[in-house]
């Protein structure tokens, strides 16, 4: 089979570890090394010195997790990493038992078996990392806010069913007074700002519940 790549490496990844195989195609003889390195930046380091002592160009590793990231941060500048699904790398036949992933990856890589998923610039990573940390607080707040109402409706009280945002201005103050002590009805619908104080009689009927101390307890 034909070799694209005469000095490669293929990675097998672990949490805690790196294990690295290059794989040197010199005047038709093939050589190999395996070396093992841990995943902190200072051996990660010396990975990447390792590689470019070798002459190595083109570097591949499984997605695995997120801990490609780490060692695709310092590796990406200086030679031609592929990403690649692991699915793919076991999809290819002729694997023989006794043959390290890294070996593997690195023979496959040698004769262009393998395809690289796609990684964005660096400034696309970290505007997707912000959007994805912004969905997470969004869908958290989401959850808290539905906490939130189940424990007022374990109290007896309504709001939800009056007001159309819990956690508008009117029900945060509601909220705060309820924290406060505060349980008298009229009390707490007077509270109320805006449009939903046309809806005073019936706020008063939602607020009278039965709000005991560990309602408060867990409110707060």
């Amino acid at each position: 089979m034909e070799v694209v790549y005469n000095r490669c490496s293929g990675l097998d990844v672990h949490k805690e570890t790196v294990v690295a195989c290059v794989m040197v195609r010199e005047g038709g003889k093939l050589q190999k090394e395996i070396r093992r390195f841990r995943t902190m930046t200072s051996d990660l380091l010396m990975l990447h010195d390792w590689l470019m002592a070798h002459g190595v160009t083109h570097v591949a590793m499984e997605s695995t997790g997120i801990y490609w990231r780490p060692i695709f941060n310092l590796l990406e500048g200086s030679f031609s990493v592929l990403l690649v699904n692991a699915a793919h790398i076991k999809a290819v036949p002729g694997r023989k038992t006794d043959i390290r992933d890294c070996e593997w990856i690195a023979d496959l890589l040698s004769h262009g078996l393998l395809k690289g998923s796609f990684i964005p610039p660096q400034d696309i990573r970290d505007l997707r990392d912000l959007t994805r940390y912004r969905k997470s607080l969004t869908d958290e707040r989401i959850r808290e806010v539905n906490r939130l109402q189940k424990l007022l409706e374990t109290a007896n009280i309504k709001l939800s069913s009056v007001a159309s945002d819990v956690m508008g201005v009117s029900g945060r103050a509601m909220m705060d007074a309820l924290i406060s002590g505060s349980t008298d009805p009229e009390v707490l619908a007077n509270l109320a700002r805006g449009k939903l104080r046309k809806k005073l009689p019936l706020l008063q009927q939602a607020l009278e519940g039965r709000f005991r101390p560990h309602h408060r307890f867990l409110l707060g």
